[in-house]
Formats: structure tokens, C-alpha cells, sequence
């Protein structure tokens, strides 16, 4: 199949890539630069990815969220949460309906460059905080999308039933060096270690029993989830 990945820069997306290039023909890659705090550490690494394989990849503009949006991952919006990803306070860094308004982007993109699928890669450990990450709103968003174009464009999320830990294991099966792959939310110039996508990253390797080759700023007791 003829498929477009969401390619953000970080772990996941990256491995849905190199999944999607050994069973799938990739024909195209899309970021979104939504004014996060993290999408300039991010998008580098979806640029170097995509060249590396040959690939078209086209950042799309969305700086309309980060002046409408309420988030604090957004550069508008307060101090990134520390702590573990599953806690309370990181649904502060939800930006609503974005994946939402992502796939919708994407599966026009899709069907212009003659793709069959888009491929996304959201995982079960993304299911506690996000909305627009669980199966229901996959499920209707592709509904949406294969009913609302000609190509009958197919929404593809191979690591629905994973972890990042199972994210992690495979990453390196594909032979990825994680090192060139963005997660801390506060986008400085090294991950800060303390963030819940960095307790998320820092956890995933270890449960995994494979090495970090992140560089940190702190590495302090991993929180309990």
C-alpha cells in the first residue's frame, strides 16, 4: 500500500516510519509546526529521517493553535509539568482535536499524492491522556476519512495495541538510533530528564532492558505511574 506517515521527530513516529518502509511504500511525510515548545527539536530529526530514506517531507504551518489554542505545550501557554505521564497535571499539555485537524490535513495530503493510507503512530500509553489518541476517536476518524475521499483513504496506527516500551524493543529491531529522536516537551537543548515524556522515555528503555542513548539534564528516581 501507497501510504503517508505522520512524522513528528520523536520516538514513535519515527519507528512508525521504518515499520511503514518495510511493509508499506512510503511516498510521502508530513510534520505540523503547531508552536509547541518541542516542535523545533522535533521537526530537525523528521527532516533527517525522511532525507535519509529518500523521502518527500513537507512541514505543514498550524501557528494559528498556538494563538487560539489553550495548551501548555503550546509556546503560549504555562511551565511544561514535571512528574510522570499518566498524572493529572498532564492534561495540561493537551492540544485539543489535534490529531483531529492533523488527519484531516493528512488524508487530503494523502489522496493528493496518490496514497492509499496514512499511517500514525499512536500507542496505548498515549490512551490515558489523550482523547484524540484512543481507538473510538481513531476508529470514527477513519471512518471520516476513507468515507470522505475518492481513494477511500485508510487511517493505519500499527502501535495502537503497543506501549513505549514495545515501541522502544522495536526501534531498535529496525536498527533506530533513538539518539536521533526529540520527546522532551520543554524543547531546550538537551532533554531535561524530568518531564512526562522524558519519565516516559527514561521509563521505556529501562523496562525494555535496553540502553538509553539519551543525554539528559537530570536523571532523578523515576516517579511511580
Amino acid at each position: 500500500m501507497k501510504v503517508c506517515v505522520l512524522l513528528s521527530g520523536g520516538m514513535d513516529s519515527v519507528t512508525a516510519l521504518y515499520e511503514a518502509l518495510e511493509v508499506h511504500e512510503v511516498v510521502g511525510c508530513l510534520s505540523f509546526d503547531y508552536g509547541s515548545k518541542h516542535n523545533a527539536r522535533e521537526i530537525p530529526f523528521a527532516k533527517l529521517h525522511a532525507e535519509r530514506n529518500g523521502l518527500v517531507q513537507q512541514t505543514i504551518p498550524l501557528g494559528f493553535m498556538d494563538g487560539l489554542f489553550e495548551s501548555d505545550l503550546l509556546k503560549s501557554g504555562g511551565e511544561i509539568p514535571e512528574g510522570h505521564y499518566a498524572e493529572e497535571s498532564m492534561k495540561k499539555t493537551v492540544v485539543p482535536f489535534r490529531n483531529g485537524i492533523m488527519l484531516a490535513i493528512a488524508a487530503g495530503y494523502a489522496e493528493s499524492i496518490g496514497a492509499e493510507g496514512v499511517v500514525i503512530a499512536a500507542h496505548s500509553g498515549d490512551h490515558a491522556i489523550y482523547p484524540d489518541c484512543r481507538e473510538p476517536f481513531m476508529k470514527g476518524m477513519g471512518d471520516a476519512m476513507r468515507e470522505g475521499t475518492y481513494a477511500k483513504i485508510e487511517l493505519l496506527r500499527p502501535f495502537i495495541a503497543l506501549d513505549k516500551t514495545g515501541i522502544a524493543k522495536r526501534g531498535v529491531e529496525l536498527g533506530i538510533d533513538f539518539a536521533e529522536t526529540w520527546s522532551c516537551y520543554k524543547g531546550g537543548e538537551i532533554h531535561c530528564g524530568v518531564c512526562g515524556t522524558c519519565v516516559e522515555r527514561r521509563e521505556a528503555f529501562l523496562l525494555a532492558g535496553l540502553d538509553d542513548p539519551t543525554v539528559y539534564l537530570a536523571t532523578p528516581e523515576l516517579p511511580q505511574g
